[in-house]
């Protein structure tokens, strides 16, 4: 039951935390004018943070042959992170929190199904079945009803 329980209460926390970053990242473009550098300052604490996590896990650096065999397009999560952190800057201040989230996670739920269908990037192929189409479509209902 534990094995079950605490991480679905660390996903929630997780989401939890999503809203309160983007809040706190729309309320420092605010208050600099600037959406890139409210950007900028929420990478760099987060990437002191990550910083502190390594050095308390005692992480030792990935060999230059282990980083070899990653493959090119997995070095760039970063990449979509920006986009993810950019567009809650500027979009969480005009749709609202409530709105933002549940269009982003209507996105990340389409997404997963095509990724999970297809089995793209080397996630294992799980077919779509109607119990998923509708969830995602209940999901997509629910992004129009707050929307409104």
């Amino acid at each position: 039951m534990l094995n079950v329980l605490l991480p679905s209460v660390l996903a929630v926390a997780a989401g939890f935390g999503i809203v309160v970053q983007q809040v706190f990242n729309a309320t420092l473009r605010h208050a600099l004018g600037s959406a890139s550098w409210s950007g900028l300052v929420s990478y760099a604490v987060g990437l002191l943070c990550m910083i502190c996590l390594v050095l308390v896990l005692r992480d030792p650096i990935p060999s230059a042959g282990l980083a070899a065999r990653v493959p090119w397009w997995a070095w760039t999560g970063g990449v979509f992170g920006a986009i993810f952190i950019g567009s809650a800057i500027v979009l969480v201040p005009q749709l609202g929190a409530v709105a933002f989230i549940a269009l982003l996670v209507a996105g990340q739920m389409l997404a997963s199904l095509a990724f999970d269908h297809f089995g793209w990037l080397g996630l294992a192929q799980r077919p779509l079945d109607l119990p998923r189409v509708v969830g995602v479509a209940l999901l997509v209902g629910g992004v129009v009803l707050i929307r409104r």
